[in-house]
């Protein structure tokens, strides 16, 4: 096997794209595959898989927590690449801060989009926290950071500082009622705040996880990405050396937050300091590997099943909301289904429904269609 050629540092990395198709590959509906293999065989290790693609109800961490987080560190990682070429090219800052404000305007208009369709509702029924809608706050924020800091240590300085400051915010505080430092859904201080300042209705009630307060430490694994970007962008070593470097990062940053879950949990629904420190270890892990194989040794075709997917992330993300693909599968292949029968058809249906999806992303990527935002 050989590699094929790399592609130029200065250009949009292979890698980044494949890494974002991994990323929406398991939300697209590989996970549903990996459910449905269980509940047939109820082998012990596809039951571990399948737990894997559950979140917690709270506290704990599982391989489906990274997803999201994932994706917003790649955001942040393409900035170095896309923002910074704007600006070389001519565009002030100003121009490139009104870019970043639309498009984060965009994200939570088709935020919402996602959480109610296209409806005239009450705003006490609207939720207006989402996915999307926190992808762009955070990705904004951190830009800002990332364009407007004098000084690159000024990154560094924002991303450690944004995390300790939200550490003892919910350390020293609690909503009315609980003891100081509470971190139950109901009583710690970023749920009681979304309450107070939130219009319509949060996703749990008393609790959301894409809530104002807990996007403060989401802007920290935006710049994360960035500061990722940046290095792997402008430093001179080589991209073996860049690789190790960013390995041992990735380590330290995993027992980091090893080490603060013993005092603030991690926590993917109050995006905890320590949940950061994890899923960017993690993040910058997967980055490294996917990076080493990509573009420092340009072993590329294997990753094109993935860049499929991460050209036209969000289109596939929102796609859902217009297209009932459930139909399409079972108008397409149903056929296959009751030619396999029971109970093995529930998995089948499951590999053709991903591939309907990826079938529909590769003609969209030969068109050269992308949906940017």
């Amino acid at each position: 096997m050989s590699p094929d050629s790399p592609t130029p540092i200065s250009n949009r990395l292979y890698s980044l794209d494949a890494l974002r198709g991994f990323d929406m590959f398991w939300i697209m509906g590989a996970e549903e595959i990996i459910h449905h293999a269980h509940q047939i065989s109820q082998n012990p290790f596809l039951g571990t898989l399948s737990n894997q693609m559950i979140h917690p109800d709270w506290n704990g961490f599982a391989f489906y927590d990274l997803i999201f987080p994932l994706f917003l560190f790649i955001a942040g990682l393409a900035s170095p690449y896309s923002v910074v070429k704007e600006i070389e090219l001519g565009k002030s800052k100003s121009q490139m801060t009104l870019r970043i404000i639309k498009r984060t305007i965009i994200l939570i208009l088709l935020g919402l989009v996602i959480n109610q369709g296209i409806h005239i509702m009450p705003i006490s029924e609207i939720r207006f926290g989402s996915v999307l809608g926190r992808i762009g706050i955070a990705y904004m924020f951190a830009n800002f950071i990332f364009i407007y800091s004098k000084k690159e240590w000024m990154n560094y300085l924002w991303f450690a500082g944004l995390l300790i400051g939200y550490y003892l915010i919910l350390k020293f505080t609690s909503a009315p009622g609980f003891p100081t430092g509470d971190l139950t859904q109901a009583g710690n201080f970023a749920s009681y705040l979304d309450r107070l300042i939130m219009p319509g209705k949060l996703y749990l009630g008393n609790h959301d996880p894409e809530g104002l307060a807990s996007s403060l430490p989401a802007i920290s694994t935006g710049l994360l990405g960035i500061l990722v970007g940046n290095y792997i962008k402008n430093n001179a070593s080589n991209g073996t050396k860049k690789c190790v470097r960013m390995a041992i990062i990735g380590i330290i940053f995993i027992l980091i937050s090893l080490i603060w879950n013993l005092d603030f949990p991690i926590n993917k629904n109050l995006w905890s300091s320590s949940f950061v420190m994890l899923t960017g270890g993690i993040s910058i892990l997967l980055f490294t590997l996917f990076y080493y194989i990509i573009d420092v040794k340009g072993y590329r075709k294997w990753a094109y099943f993935f860049k499929v997917i991460g050209v036209n992330s969000i289109l596939i993300y929102i796609s859902g909301t217009f297209i009932d693909w459930e139909y399409t599968t079972q108008g397409l292949f149903g056929w296959i289904g009751e030619w396999i029968g029971n109970p093995f058809s529930i998995v089948a249906m499951s590999v053709l429904y991903l591939g309907v999806k990826w079938g529909f992303l590769n003609a969209l990527y030969k068109m050269k269609i992308f949906l940017k935002v």
